[in-house]
């Protein structure tokens, strides 16, 4: 009766979808930098676990009018992440989302871009939210690629992970003594791993 039972759980292991088991490897996260314009070194609460990091900013935001220099219209931020998991698995970003708060007066626009890539190449995967004023609001941006779409990182030569995201601030015609501002509070995304 034991050796039916247990032919019977090979017999459903062979079943199971392959991806399934690679979903339970152990994966090792970690926020390797956050630095940029919009968020000077230190000033930054990061948290990770195995798969996920967030990272919640306290000076990142881009300003236009009232007073404001051409230098505070646009402020970047960039997120460096090393992945580690056992020989014969990889790794890619499975998802990102940011969030904020933009207040513009008629006439003044803002733009929240988030762009990702492996160390050593070039940003391939972007995305673009734009506000118009009269617009005063949270705001998400969500990267959410499909399986196919996600950058993997080669397998047996690991790459760091890098999300490089702005924030600009456009006066166009408004009012240039009412300020306009977007700000970028937190961030937060997961890792995939799948067999080489």
């Amino acid at each position: 009766m034991l050796n039916t039972a247990a032919a019977a759980l090979v017999a459903l292991s062979a079943l199971a979808p392959t991806g399934a088991a690679d979903e339970e490897v152990t994966a090792a996260l970690e926020v390797v930098t956050v630095n940029g314009s919009g968020c000077p070194a230190g000033d930054a609460d990061v948290k990770s676990d195995d798969r996920t990091f967030t990272i919640g900013y306290h000076t990142f935001l881009a300003r236009a009018g009232g007073g404001s220099s051409p230098l505070d219209q646009r402020k970047n931020c960039q997120v460096n992440i090393r992945v580690t998991v056992p020989d014969g698995f990889t790794y890619g970003l499975a998802r990102t989302t940011y969030e904020g708060y933009a207040h513009l007066q008629d006439g003044a626009t803002a733009l929240n871009r988030v762009s990702t890539y492996l160390q050593g190449t070039s940003p391939n995967n972007t995305v673009n939210n734009t506000f118009t004023g009269p617009f005063s609001d949270s705001w998400t941006t969500y990267y959410r690629p499909n399986a196919s779409e996600i950058q993997w990182s080669p397998c047996g030569s690991p790459r760091n992970i890098n999300i490089n995201a702005e924030v600009r601030v456009s006066l166009g015609s408004a009012d240039p003594d009412r300020l306009n501002v977007a700000i970028v509070e937190s961030s937060r995304g997961a890792v995939r791993v799948r067999r080489c």
